[in-house]
């Protein structure tokens, strides 16, 4: 190749990637679900993962969108996938108080001691008695 190809690269191509890895991240973050499951049919791992291990699983439950949570649980994404910070899925959506994604991984059985701070352990420090019963039944 010449130097003065215009053609793509394959630094054109990773910068492509990235861009699109960071759009899904944001899509799972901001609720448009539609745009993640279209990529997901497409092909893109359930798997994917930021630069701090955060799922796209963990961004759904963590900013409260539970019709993504229900839809990357029926897609098999791991329930209990800790990030880097060692935090869990359920334990992202009890800080945040979101009770209708807490009871949706509870149900596709997210354990609430796993991570650090656990889920439990969580709802135990911000007083949030109704998901600790969610975790006793």
């Amino acid at each position: 190749m010449s130097a003065g190809n215009d053609g793509p690269t394959d630094n054109d191509d990773a910068a492509a990637a990235i861009a699109l890895a960071h759009a899904l991240f944001d899509a799972a973050r901001n609720g448009d679900g539609a745009m993640l499951m279209r990529y997901l049919d497409a092909g893109v791992p359930i798997t994917l993962t930021t630069a701090a291990g955060d799922s796209l699983l963990m961004l759904a439950a963590y900013n409260g969108h539970p019709s993504i949570v229900e839809d990357l649980l029926g897609r098999g994404s791991a329930v209990d996938q800790a990030n880097d910070r060692g935090q869990t899925p359920l334990a992202g959506a009890v800080f945040k108080g979101y009770t209708d994604v807490v009871q949706m991984l509870t149900s596709a059985g997210a354990d609430p001691d796993a991570g650090t701070p656990s889920a439990r352990a969580t709802a135990e420090m911000f007083a949030r008695a109704g998901m600790v019963e969610l975790f006793d039944r």
